[in-house]
Parts: structure tokens; sequence; C-alpha cells
């Protein structure tokens, strides 16, 4: 089976910015709406918008949208295709 660099690269820039970090971080805790995340954050919403759509493109977040707002939680197989990722460079 092939590579697929490009998903690899997204998962990568994933975890290349303190504020994706922090919204992984709040993300362990469980599933928070956008509301919640502009709150801890202190940033805009289009700030946010951007981080998350990095975030769900990489899936290793997942988006629940219920009326205006979105609700974010990790994803589980995600995050195991990061470790699985990492594996494979290990020497």
């Amino acid at each position: 089976m092939a590579k697929d660099f490009e998903l690899e690269a997204k998962v990568f820039k994933a975890f290349c910015d303190p504020n994706r970090l922090k919204i992984l971080d709040i993300l362990k805790t469980g599933e928070h709406c956008a509301c919640k995340l502009l709150e801890i954050l202190d940033v805009s919403q289009s700030t946010l918008s951007h981080h998350m759509k990095i975030l769900t493109d990489a899936k290793i977040v997942n988006i629940r949208k219920d009326g205006k707002w979105s609700h974010y939680s990790l994803s589980s197989d995600g995050i195991e295709k990061v470790i699985e990722y990492l594996k494979n460079y290990r020497v």
C-alpha cells in the first residue's frame, strides 16, 4: 500500500501551531462547542475556523453541527493514525 504523503503532511502541519496544540489539549477533556473554544482561546471566529479546518482536514478532530454551532472532539482513529505515522519514522 502506498503512503499518503499528502495526508501525512497535513497531519504534521496540524501540530505546528501553539493555538492548535492548545485546542487539542482542550479537546482531550471531551467535546466542546466552538463558542467555548473562542472564549478559552481569546481568538477571532475566523482564526478559530482556520485552525479547526486544518485539524479536521488532518482527520485529528471530528466536527458535529448543531444548529448554527459546531462542536468539536478528538478523533480516536485520527490520533491512532498519528501514532502510526510517528512509529514509521522510528529508526
